[in-house]
């Protein structure tokens, strides 16, 4: 049973992929840009399971990540001609693991809600630098820019059309889901996972918690920034609303939803929420307070569901 294990979750691992290939060659134009989003929101909940679902830590921060992420892709494509896909990638996961390691450096320090509520503030002075310093940022109206061509200097160029930009994201975040995977499969991933269940044991026994702990935030923030860069190409613009500490409200309820500690729960969780968001503004209208009802059913799911949409289709197929 367990040599069976590995096939089948890699047979289903490649018809999901598959299907995710596929999907927009049939979806029409609203539902392929959909889909993109899904995956771009999925690899920001990923990038928060490692800290929430292995390493304990519940962050407030990943706003935070996140936009700088899109403001250092806005940067560079607006700075440099012709505009460089590769270059705004360079510059968003510059500024989002700088500000990582800044974060990580004061909030590891502290434990449980102390950690979370140092995020949460250091979200939120990065949400007012960028929110007032409106020569550099465009402070409320944000920076907006044109999309850039997938393309390698002197070998090709292709225009970054819905298709494409589809599945540029699939693959940037398939590969990240891989690279996480092994993270936490790493002994370094074990440790973290050690961390989360006795910290004090883990140090008694000679590991350096509060470092491999710095390097989890960084990690965390450096996949965060890169589907912040990801959210700034497919959209065009960078904006302080996605600095703003309810963008990380969102993604802990995404891992919630879905199921902590499992890495695809968390992508999961983000197809759900934000189908079921849409879906309400589409019945009720885009007045009606939909947060409502999904609140509801957010509580619900936790009470009757508190491993998530993916703990329970394991304990169903399990029965």
């Amino acid at each position: 049973m367990r040599n069976r294990q590995p096939i089948v979750y890699w047979t289903g691992f490649s018809v999901i992929l598959l299907l995710l290939i596929i999907a927009p060659l049939v979806l029409p134009e609203f539902w392929r840009r959909f889909l993109t989003e899904i995956l771009i929101w999925g690899l920001l909940a990923m990038s928060s399971d490692l800290l929430i679902g292995y390493t304990g830590l519940v962050s407030f921060g990943h706003s935070a990540f996140f936009g700088l992420g899109m403001y250092g892709a806005a940067a560079a494509l607006l700075t440099t001609k012709p505009p460089s896909l590769w270059l705004a990638t360079v510059y968003g996961l510059v500024a989002a693991a700088g500000v990582a390691a800044f974060v990580a450096y004061f909030s590891t320090r502290l434990r449980d809600i102390y950690f979370a509520i140092t995020t949460l503030i250091f979200s939120q002075i990065f949400y007012v630098i960028i929110f007032t310093w409106t020569e550099v940022t465009g402070g409320e109206n944000g920076l907006t820019f044109s999309r850039p061509p997938f393309a390698v200097p002197g070998i090709f160029s292709f225009p970054m059309t819905s298709q494409t930009l589809h599945w540029f994201v699939l693959a940037v975040v398939t590969i990240s889901y891989l690279l996480l995977r092994r993270i936490t499969q790493s002994p370094f991933g074990m440790v973290l996972q050690s961390i989360r269940e006795n910290e004090a044991r883990t140090r008694a026994i000679g590991y350096p918690t509060e470092r491999y702990k710095i390097v989890a935030v960084m990690l965390s923030g450096l996949f965060a920034g890169l589907a912040g860069v990801l959210y700034a190409v497919q959209n065009r613009f960078a904006a302080p609303d996605f600095v703003f500490f309810l963008v990380s409200g969102e993604v802990v309820i995404y891992n919630v939803i879905g199921g902590i500690g499992t890495l695809v729960g968390p992508i999961l969780g983000a197809g759900f929420f934000q189908l079921l968001r849409e879906l309400l503004s589409r019945v009720f209208g885009e007045n009606f307070p939909y947060l409502i009802p999904l609140g509801f059913i957010f509580i619900v799911m936790i009470i009757f569901l508190p491993q998530g949409l993916l703990g329970f289709a394991r304990r169903w197929l399990n029965r």
